[in-house]
């Protein structure tokens, strides 16, 4: 674990300290917190690392394992989880890249569709979406996630665009949160 990532997960968890007492009662020990990046090391332009991992942790609060939280029940794990995936997307949008917001709106319908749908491929959106965050190229990628419920085109994008191995650990890592 670098500097850098410990850095970025102080920053999340600070943010949501400062917020919300019930925030801050939510946060596990720092001895404790996983401050393990999983899809912000695709992203090719730094100014998205810390939007996407607060979103990611938003989507761990409603999906999976958070890193970062132990919410005292469902209902307060949901509310934080909207909360940081409002933050991040705030974050996205102060950089200016409307491409980026958009993008990561829709990685977000498109999860929130196969979740409800119980289907896999949300690892693939979001090693795809990460890899080509406001840089397009994903529209016919995610339409066959939406329509034929296949993942390997984005899977595909993904790994053309930062190598197997990157991929490989993303979503490794990214399988052992989620429930």
């Amino acid at each position: 674990m670098s500097a850098v990532d410990e850095e970025l997960f102080r920053v999340i968890a600070d943010g949501a300290e400062v917020e919300s007492p019930l925030w801050a009662e939510s946060l596990r020990p720092e001895a404790r917190r996983e401050p393990e990046p999983v899809f912000s090391r695709l992203v090719p332009d730094e100014r998205f690392v810390l939007g996407l991992e607060t979103i990611y942790e938003g989507y761990l609060l409603h999906y999976g394992r958070p890193r970062l939280f132990d919410p005292p029940d469902d209902d307060v794990a949901l509310l934080l989880g909207d909360a940081l995936l409002a933050h991040g997307l705030v974050r996205i949008a102060e950089t200016g890249a409307t491409g980026a917001v958009a993008d990561l709106g829709e990685l977000l319908a498109l999860c929130a569709q196969g979740r409800a749908d119980g289907l896999d491929g949300d690892g693939a959106a979001w090693a795809a979406t990460a890899a080509l965050l406001d840089r397009g190229g994903l529209d016919d990628a995610r339409q066959a996630l939406r329509l034929e419920r296949d993942p390997a085109p984005l899977e595909h994008l993904a790994r053309a665009t930062v190598g197997d191995g990157r991929v490989d650990e993303a979503l490794a890592a990214h399988s052992a949160r989620l429930r």
